[in-house]
């Protein structure tokens, strides 16, 4: 991961931001603020992974995107407007293909921000901020936030290890690939048991959770981070108004209803479009003032 200004920042102020883009994600099915949040998902996770974000977007983003577009047509069949009867006899309506692109867009959402979330919130920052109020929780789901890359990695060795014995599931016949395949199997699930006993017995040995233990932390809450919680806040605070008050609203049944334009909904469109955008306009003016500085050299 390149230098990120955004994940420089304090971790509650990391903290909140995710809450914030990624709970309107999950429960606003508004296009306008599915087409934000994904501009914005997007943009910030191709910054921070450069070419492995397309790869990700083709093998897991789009299928995820296509099958939920594709099948919620098939199995729900309610809206005003028919198009088509399907083979089965079942109504094709331009409702269910709406609710199927939207909860395809929502998704696909979702998981960029959780994407990004993965590469600003490491483990470090989140028992940070949770080990004094649930120590054994903040500790357990760090520990599964970690597991999933770490076992990536692991698992590359054991593979590249067994493949220089002539063991990898690429070597032999059918029963010698799936003989292989259990054997790095097994060590893998030996692996991740002892890395988890020898994790809890580290940290029971360090004192953690004990009362009174107090805790290293290299976090400053700087005047940079009130700032931008401050402006977090009120673009949080506008845009959930605005979706309290159905200032912005959009309905897929039984017909499709969306609010119309004026200053109040183009307010909310320009604060969640800012809230989304937050990340990468951070980064790329600290990259111009960087790129500013060292041609004054």
């Amino acid at each position: 991961m390149k230098q990120d200004a955004f994940a420089a920042c304090h971790p509650a102020v990391n903290f909140f931001y995710f809450i914030l883009v990624i709970g309107c994600s999950m429960f606003v099915m508004h296009p306008v603020f599915l087409f934000l949040s994904c501009l914005g998902g997007m943009a910030y996770y191709i910054y921070l992974k450069r070419w492995k974000a397309f790869k990700t977007a083709l093998w897991l983003m789009l299928p995820v995107f296509l099958i939920t577009a594709i099948v919620n047509p098939l199995f729900t069949h309610a809206g005003v407007t028919l198009l088509m009867y399907l083979p089965s006899g079942n109504p094709l309506t331009l409702e269910s293909i709406l609710y199927g692109l939207g909860a395809g867009a929502m998704l696909v959402c979702v998981i960029n921000w959780f994407s990004c979330y993965q590469e600003v919130m490491t483990s470090d920052k989140f028992i940070y901020l949770f080990g004094r109020i649930i120590p054994a929780m903040s500790l357990v789901l760090s520990m599964v936030l970690r597991f999933v890359p770490k076992f990536k990695n692991q698992i590359e060795k054991v593979s590249n290890a067994q493949k220089c014995i002539g063991r990898d599931v690429t070597n032999g016949n059918v029963l010698e690939r799936s003989r292989h395949g259990m054997k790095i199997l097994s060590i893998m699930t030996t692996w991740a048991l002892e890395n988890s006993v020898e994790t809890a017995d580290s940290m029971k040995s360090r004192g953690y959770g004990l009362r009174g233990r107090v805790n290293f932390s290299i976090y400053r809450f700087d005047s940079r981070d009130k700032v931008l919680c401050g402006i977090m806040a009120a673009m949080g605070i506008v845009v959930i108004g605005g979706i309290a008050t159905k200032t912005v609203r959009f309905l897929y049944y039984p017909m499709v209803t969306m609010n119309g334009i004026n200053f109040g909904s183009v307010l909310v469109y320009v604060c969640y479009g800012a809230l989304c955008l937050l990340p990468l306009m951070m980064n790329v003016i600290e990259d111009i003032k960087w790129h500013y500085l060292k041609s004054k050299i």
